[in-house]
């Protein structure tokens, strides 16, 4: 049977040139980065050539802008706390979206709790944000505004340049998470005006357990953990040499190969989108059309539930995905896909497909021949397909005149 990977967007396989880097960390040059002997060196050299890949990358203006996490949960958490916490004097307002990753949901949930005061901004039916909304969410009080760079469940590519503008005018800082859109499309910190920006290792090919967060000379910043001095005392820890320089190679290829990768990779986006949208009734494409990461496709799919359409492209081979991977023991539909203008019964029923660089035009052929029948077969099986044909029944409301229609009887609750 073909086995494919269409859940890159979960996490990547290593790359093996990566693995070949990090092997020597594991094993010949263990030494710990703080140590001033030749094992030491050996290390802290690593990590700093890594810190430098990955400046390079985003258009750092220097080294001393990059740490390293964990992961891109504990980088967005150590942007955002640190900020609020450094300037609470200053005021106590964030400014947030609708479609971040919970890593920046749930942080500002958490600061609510602690006394902050935060504006969640309502998307479009694309997933989108504008600038005018942030302009107009601005207070006295406003000392963050994070906006992610493009989102994870549905691929669009938020308006970065022009919200910055608006942070910059009002000297408020602005941080977006980058997780999913570095390596895939161009990412430069001066051009899109960010103070603060995040990211992850395993999404680009790198290891797991890795991260980096990004902090312009001159913000106004405070750690969020204590200890040593690793990390200019941004965060202290010993470094995990390995991940380290797994990821400063990691970004340095992805970087590298990102526009043939994206070239090649929309054409099988385009040809999965078209081909599905003809040939399977009562889909909806999610996401923006055109501005959305050439890499991925979202889908939701009427009359049916996505954990068994999950379960039936696996059982065909296919790796796929049904919205975030960190949410996916969630009985609740994606908050992204409710914030849409989705009911929660469409928003069952989706579907997330994110190539990488091992797909092939034969992985697109044999999942455009495998999913309609799968599609077909649940819907026979399904009862909320009975009697219902959803352009035409009382109970649905057209939301947007190309794809849009929600059961009136299931009600929003974001």
């Amino acid at each position: 049977m073909r086995k494919v990977y269409f859940d890159h967007s979960a996490t990547t396989p290593v790359d093996p040139a990566v693995v070949e880097e990090m092997m020597k960390y594991l094993t010949e040059h263990f030494g710990n980065p703080s140590s001033i002997h030749a094992f030491g060196r050996e290390a802290r050299k690593a990590v700093e050539k890594a810190r430098q890949q990955v400046a390079t990358a985003i258009g750092a203006s220097s080294v001393g802008e990059i740490s390293f996490t964990s992961c891109g949960t504990e980088s967005d958490n150590m942007a955002i706390r640190g900020v609020a916490y450094a300037n609470r004097q200053k005021g106590n307002h964030i400014i947030t979206t609708a479609a971040e990753h919970s890593a920046v949901l749930a942080c500002c949930k958490q600061l609510e709790r602690e006394g902050f005061s935060v504006t969640v901004l309502p998307l479009d039916e694309y997933g989108r944000v504008t600038a005018q909304q942030v302009a107009d969410a601005i207070t006295d009080k406003t000392i963050l505004i994070s906006v992610m760079h493009a989102n994870n469940e549905i691929g669009t590519i938020m308006p970065i340049r022009e919200i910055s503008e608006v942070a910059r005018a009002k000297r408020i800082l602005f941080h977006t998470d980058a997780v999913q859109s570095v390596g895939k499309i161009p990412v430069n910190v001066d051009e899109l005006g960010v103070d603060l920006l995040t990211l992850s290792g395993h999404k680009i090919y790198g290891p797991k357990g890795i991260g980096a967060m990004y902090i312009r000379k001159g913000t106004f910043w405070q750690p969020i953990t204590f200890g040593g001095g690793q990390e200019r005392r941004r965060r202290p820890g010993t470094e995990n040499v390995a991940g380290i320089v797994g990821l400063g190679k990691a970004i340095e290829m992805a970087t590298e190969n990102m526009y043939a990768d994206a070239e090649r990779l929309s054409k099988y986006r385009d040809r999965i989108i078209t081909e599905v949208l003809e040939k399977i009734p009562n889909t909806i494409l999610t996401g923006h059309p055109q501005e959305r990461l050439p890499n991925h496709v979202s889908f939701c799919f009427r009359f049916i539930e996505g954990e068994s359409m999950l379960l039936m492209l696996d059982m065909k081979g296919i790796a796929i995905s049904s919205g975030s991977a960190c949410t996916s023991g969630s009985l609740e539909p994606s908050h992204v896909l409710t914030a849409i203008g989705l009911s929660k019964e469409v928003a069952h029923g989706s579907l997330r497909l994110t190539m990488g660089k091992i797909n092939t035009e034969e992985d697109v052929e044999y999942f455009l021949e495998v999913l309609p029948p799968i599609i077909e077969r649940l819907r026979e099986m399904s009862p909320l397909s009975e009697g219902c044909n959803p352009c035409a029944c009382s109970s649905c409301t057209v939301h947007d005149d190309d794809h849009h229609h929600d059961h009136g009887e299931f009600e929003d609750e974001f």
